[in-house]
């Protein structure tokens, strides 16, 4: 029996899914952000200005599709100080394009940037009170579980810009996702690359995915090290560029993340696990406990297909695609409790 991890039909699309413009701290417009992504080759890009929720249905074509969605962020009091101060910042995606009520408000707080003077276009429940943020499990589980009762996609973002560590992360629940690499992050200097982070959460009891994003601000020449965009993105497999198709195989998993090698195909087939990729230094299978697998490449000659005999005390599996450069490409997890049987 073969069993397709991603779907065996449809097409990948390329897409960014956390992003941000001048409608609060990006230095690019949303139609700059469009014409640069489309010219290198994305076809998605998730809008997530910083606690404002504005749809652009103007950017949408048959080429480029945007998504709508928000970043809002949880800080420890000021007087800790800013550069030892705790934060939690979460991307909400939109699963409708109509869905544009903010699922949580405040009617003068924590909106900055520019952010502030798109404030009467948002859209929010005027019989609620304001929504105040603190920075506790509690209150962040409460704010993960709203995006979710009020259609989102809600994903955790850079733990180690954030200064968060084992004993926070593993205190939030029920979100969709988490950044395995933050590409932002990455280029101002910090090690945003989460592995360690993703299977602490998964082995804490989430079952979730993983995402890699630029979180561009483009305040930086392209030509600088420091430059944002491009350097980290999901490749959806989706039978068509058509929001609802878009967001509902996001639901599904049906994308790996990466920082720049593909994955061309993954699936089990008489309890062995098989991928096909680009060219690859090695490839490695996680497994949930200590035992792990790699392949690697030989006499000079690039790795593109690689088979593992699935270990039958797995708990979930996964893989990790390290290209020549120290790229990587990764899977989400598959638990195996939630698989066909494999023999």
């Amino acid at each position: 029996m073969k069993i397709h991890l991603l779907p065996e039909n449809g097409q990948y699309y390329k897409a960014n899914l956390h992003c941000h413009t001048t409608v609060s701290d990006g230095a690019k417009t949303p139609a700059e952000v469009k014409e640069m992504y489309l010219a290198h080759g994305y076809s998605v890009v998730a809008f997530t200005d910083h606690d404002v929720l504005i749809a652009h249905p103007e950017l949408a074509d048959e080429q480029f599709l945007p998504l709508n969605g928000f970043e809002a962020e949880v800080m420890v009091p000021k007087e800790s100080g800013l550069q030892v101060r705790k934060t939690c910042h979460l991307c909400y995606i939109a699963l409708e394009p109509d869905q544009l009520t903010m699922p949580f408000y405040h009617r003068e707080k924590y909106l900055f940037g520019n952010a502030p003077s798109y404030r009467d276009q948002l859209k929010y429940d005027e019989s609620k009170p304001d929504y105040v943020r603190s920075y506790t499990p509690e209150c962040i589980n409460e704010m993960i579980a709203l995006g979710k009762e009020n259609g989102f996609f809600v994903t955790y973002n850079h733990p180690t810009w954030s200064l968060e560590d084992f004993g926070d992360y593993t205190a939030y629940h029920g979100m969709d996702a988490m950044e395995i690499s933050n590409f932002s992050a990455f280029s101002e200097g910090y090690p945003e690359y989460n592995e360690r982070v993703y299977d602490d959460m998964l082995r804490a009891g989430e079952r979730i995915y993983c995402v890699s994003a630029d979180d561009n601000h483009n305040r930086h020449p392209e030509t600088s090290g420091r430059w944002d965009s491009f350097g980290g993105f999901v490749m959806i497999k989706a039978d068509r560029l058509e929001y609802r198709t878009v967001t509902k195989a996001l639901q599904n998993g049906d994308f790996y993340a990466s920082e720049g090698p593909k994955i061309h195909d993954l699936w089990i087939e008489d309890g062995v696990l098989h991928i096909t990729c680009s060219g690859a230094q090695k490839i490695c299978l996680t497994t949930g406990k200590r035992r792990a697998y790699a392949a690697y490449s030989q006499n000079g000659e690039l790795l593109e297909e690689a088979s593992f005999v699935l270990p039958a005390d797995a708990i979930y599996i996964r893989l990790t695609v390290t290209d020549p450069r120290g790229y990587h490409a990764n899977t989400r997890a598959y638990f195996l409790d939630e698989l066909p049987p494999l023999a």
